[in-house]
């Protein structure tokens, strides 16, 4: 997709205006404008990637890769360490933009045809096996759907067989993915106001029984919490349990996560468990 001018995306911006929905989510923005809800906790537009041929703990531990809400609030993967085991915990980083960055970043996504295009998961035509799905999600202009499009960053150019169609709305929707990959490139000038890390109101631990490690030794840690980790939490599928931790028990939880990493056991009452931890978004709950 080839982006338009900042000039073009702000009068589209205005066009949209006659044909948005002025009370869709709740609290609108004022017009003109593509409406949205203006809450913190208000999912406008997300996507990330889902499924292919990964470990069950990093489907249970995935994270979207750019999250927009309504007040103006984008969440994203943040720089990340490049060491092994990696932390316990995956940086995240909180970006903030004004409101004509939050109508450019919409108007980007109906150009790209969040709004109408269908779904896009015809295995036959991509010729692809165990590829991720590419999920977006759009909550604005009186639209709230998800489109999921298998395969989307795997494809080259255009399949024998491919429908014209099919190939220009992939075409679309990777270009919106790059977009969103780099705002600080086009979007209006002085629209990205603060950044800074992302600190998560709880977790979701997924606990597993501890499988050993041969090299190098991994030094336990003690799980701080009252509740014991055998039997806690909802079964989560694949051998795993989910225990939701917010409020005080994150407090406690919290700097002693930070001292771990990905294969560090953990103890309770006298056992050894894995833990693997996804960091709650804004407007998230438990498990």
């Amino acid at each position: 997709m080839a982006l338009r001018s900042i000039t073009s995306l702000v009068l589209l911006a205005l066009l949209g205006a006659a044909c948005a929905d002025p009370t869709f989510g709740g609290t609108a923005t004022p017009a003109p404008g593509i409406s949205h809800a203006t809450s913190a906790d208000d999912l406008v537009l997300r996507w990330g990637h889902e499924g292919g041929f990964t470990p069950p703990e990093y489907q249970l531990t995935n994270l979207p890769a750019f999250s927009l809400y309504g007040d103006g609030t984008i969440v994203r993967p943040g720089p990340q360490i490049e060491i092994y085991p990696g932390p316990a915990l995956p940086a995240l980083e909180v970006v903030r933009v004004d409101e004509a960055g939050v109508q450019a970043i919409l108007e980007a996504a109906f150009d790209a045809g969040l709004d109408s295009v269908d779904d896009l998961t015809d295995m036959g035509s991509v010729g692809v096996a165990d590829a991720p799905e590419t999920v977006f999600t759009l909550r604005a202009g009186g639209v709230d759907r998800s489109v999921r499009v298998y395969a989307l960053g795997e494809m080259g150019g255009q399949l024998p067989g491919m429908p014209d169609e099919e190939f220009e709305a992939r075409k679309a929707l990777l270009g919106l993915v790059e977009a969103l990959s780099s705002l600080e490139s086009w979007l209006p000038q002085g629209s990205v106001t603060t950044s800074g890390v992302y600190e998560t109101a709880g977790v979701r631990a997924f606990v597993s029984p501890y499988a050993a490690q041969a090299s190098p030794p991994q030094e336990a840690i003690g799980w701080p919490l009252d509740v014991p980790l055998r039997g806690a939490g909802d079964d989560a599928g694949a051998g795993f349990r989910c225990v939701g931790v917010t409020g005080e028990d994150w407090s406690v939880l919290a700097p002693v996560v930070r001292q771990a990493h990905q294969l560090t056991p953990w103890t309770s009452d006298g056992r050894r468990f894995s833990l693997s931890f996804r960091p709650l978004l804004p407007g998230e709950t438990g498990c």
